[in-house]
């Protein structure tokens, strides 16, 4: 199937100058939709993967079906003062400031097989971090996905030695 004809190009959003990849049309087609997660899952089978982590918002959307299809579990990673139960935060460095993401103190299991899953790779600072708060939490990755992939922000570059797939490619 091919998954960019449900990918809209919106100029100029979320300001001048920036092509938002839109995945709502993606979203809103039961087959686009179904066949996206089957191909998520099926790049992770044999991984052993026991934990899908996904950080909000647009990873949510993916995490907990891949995660269903994987026979694992799920665990979302957010803003600071979004979980309430204890939690494991990391603040990491943005292009202009710094931003910090947080996770369950008991989200993730020592030894436990994590796939990171979100819907875009752009510059990898999330994911990044996300790894971090996972690997603080002795966590293993056994690999991070995406559903879109901005090669030209070189997000790869921040997750040197990790198992990173995407499905598109622009």
């Amino acid at each position: 199937m091919d998954l960019k004809a449900f990918i809209r190009d919106v100029p100029d959003f979320p300001k001048k100058g920036i092509l938002f990849r839109d995945i709502t049309p993606l979203l809103g087609d039961p087959r686009a939709l179904q066949y996206t997660i089957d191909e998520l899952a099926a790049r992770c089978k044999g991984k052993g993967v026991q934990k899908v982590v996904s950080a909000e918002a647009r990873g949510f959307l993916f995490g907990p079906a891949v995660a269903t299809r994987l026979g694992a579990g799920f665990a979302p990673v957010r803003k600071p003062g979004k979980l309430p139960y204890k939690s494991q935060q990391v603040t990491y460095d943005l292009e202009y400031g710094t931003d910090t993401l947080a996770i369950h103190a008991d989200a993730v299991r020592k030894g436990e097989k994590v796939l990171l899953l979100d819907d875009l790779l752009a510059t990898g600072g999330t994911m990044s971090a996300a790894a971090r708060l996972v690997e603080d939490l002795g966590g293993q990755v056994a690999g991070i996905g995406f559903v879109i992939e901005l090669e030209f922000l070189k997000g790869r570059e921040k997750l040197k030695g990790y198992d990173i797939f995407s499905l598109l490619k622009y």
